[in-house]
């Protein structure tokens, strides 16, 4: 009982200092491996490791920066460690995390999370059973996290509704590789996660 009161008001995940993050966008990927995306909702505390990871940054055509800011991006332009929210495709919301200062366009998307706490809220908001499907790829996580445009520009280094925590485990083994789904600067090595991790998105030949 103590334990599972302590989670649902995000004692046990203090979150990440701003002055932790990287400022660099392809360190900042390689950094929040491992790490926790935490959601307080109604029904109780949702988290779940970060198992991979791609940056988008400077100069970068595959980027929403990249033309400069807009009203829709301009998340993406506050300091390191603020959400970027946005809905990809007109179906499937992205979270991704500002990079690097104020002003910079860049980014770090979160691609995929091995889900901690609160599976059971996640499998009612995805509407799947299969716990390696809760949370495997952007929509997804997106989806069993009811992570949505409400949320875009939240300090994500601040206690709230959603924010970035570590519980000091180690990540594990990080590969490098290309980015999914993008016809821009495609061959780019900026795709981080983690070897051999059952809850990586993509074909298996990118997981090498």
């Amino acid at each position: 009982m103590g334990r599972a009161h302590a989670v649902s008001h995000g004692e046990d995940h203090p979150p990440i200092a701003r002055s932790e993050l990287p400022d660099d966008t392809a360190a900042l990927a390689r950094f929040l491996i491992g790490k926790l995306v935490v959601r307080d909702l109604p029904e109780g505390m949702v988290s779940g490791r970060i198992v991979e990871t791609e940056a988008y940054v400077v100069g970068d055509a595959a980027g929403h920066g990249f033309r400069g800011m807009t009203s829709r991006n301009r998340s993406l332009f506050l300091e390191r460690g603020h959400a970027y929210v946005y809905l990809a495709y007109g179906v499937s919301m992205m979270l991704n995390v500002s990079s690097e200062a104020e002003g910079i366009g860049t980014g770090v998307l979160i691609r995929a999370l091995e889900p901690l706490e609160g599976i059971a809220i996640m499998r009612q908001n995805r509407g799947v059973e299969r716990l390696r499907d809760l949370a495997r790829g952007p929509g997804r996580l997106a989806a069993a996290l009811r992570i949505d445009r409400s949320l875009d520009g939240l300090d994500l280094c601040r206690k709230g509704p959603l924010w970035l925590a570590k519980d000091g485990q180690k990540a594990g083994e990080i590969g490098q590789g290309i980015r999914i789904g993008i016809t821009k600067d495609a061959d780019r090595l900026l795709r981080f996660y983690v070897r051999g991790s059952p809850f990586v998105s993509g074909p298996r030949s990118l997981q090498k």
